[in-house]
């Protein structure tokens, strides 16, 4: 995987809020999609106190969502837990487990928000901006703006208001459980990120790929090797 778009990871919070106010300019929540065969699921997890920040990304096939590729890196977690800036803790090890993929997806879903952000560039923007790669943001909690009651069946939703604008969507993927929080992160369109995330959606409240990475990202490396033997299985550690 080719990075298409390189800056410095060593900032402070005021520096990592300028940027990320310089790179929204640059995302497209257009669609901006080619044939989608494959989706991707990311998830980050953190080792040892916080100390380690470990990634999933695990590939699916669309629409069949059946297991392609999965791949882990690790390393060393160099950027505090700010509420708002948390894709520059998490992004250095995700790219490294990207890097690790035998094959690309065509689409990535991120465990985070996309422009439901209150500088609408969050992890799933970031990502998807520095890959080049189309990407979703699915959060599971909501980080900022206000909606009204999403009726209590699958597939309905409301839109996500912030500051006079619709950032993304609040999505019901599952009768009597809570919604999600669905927004563009690049490269895609509200409507068509809502129809991707419900047809990874099987009968669980996630997306079968953020519920594959979650597993992946949440195991011991003993248990991830012990249950997926014959997968494409990347295990890095980046001091």
């Amino acid at each position: 995987m080719e990075v298409r778009l390189r800056h410095d990871w060593d900032l402070t919070p005021e520096q990592a809020i300028a940027l990320q106010q310089d790179l929204r300019q640059d995302i497209l929540t257009t669609d901006d999609l080619g044939s989608v065969s494959t989706v991707a699921g990311i998830d980050v997890g953190f080792e040892e106190s916080g100390t380690i920040t470990r990634a999933a990304v695990v590939v699916l096939s669309f629409p069949e969502l059946r297991l392609v590729a999965q791949a882990i890196a690790r390393r060393p977690t160099c950027f505090p837990y700010v509420p708002g800036l948390l894709s520059f803790r998490e992004v250095p090890a995700v790219l490294d487990a990207l890097q690790n993929l035998s094959t690309m997806p065509d689409l990535l879903l991120c465990d985070g928000q996309g422009t439901a952000h209150p500088r609408r560039f969050g992890i799933a923007c970031h990502i998807g901006l520095l890959t080049g790669l189309p990407a979703i943001g699915v959060g599971k909690s909501l980080l900022v703006g206000r909606h009204t009651e999403v009726p209590d069946q699958k597939g309905a939703w409301v839109p996500l208001q912030y500051q006079g604008d619709t950032i993304g969507a609040v999505l019901r993927t599952r009768i009597g459980t809570k919604p999600l929080y669905i927004s563009p992160g690049h490269r895609i369109s509200l409507p068509t990120a809502i129809d991707y995330v419900l047809r990874c959606t099987t009968k669980y409240r996630l997306p079968e790929t953020t519920r594959y990475a979650h597993k992946l990202a949440s195991e011991t490396p003993a248990a991830q090797l012990e249950s997926n033997p014959g997968t494409n299985q990347q295990l890095t550690l980046n001091l």
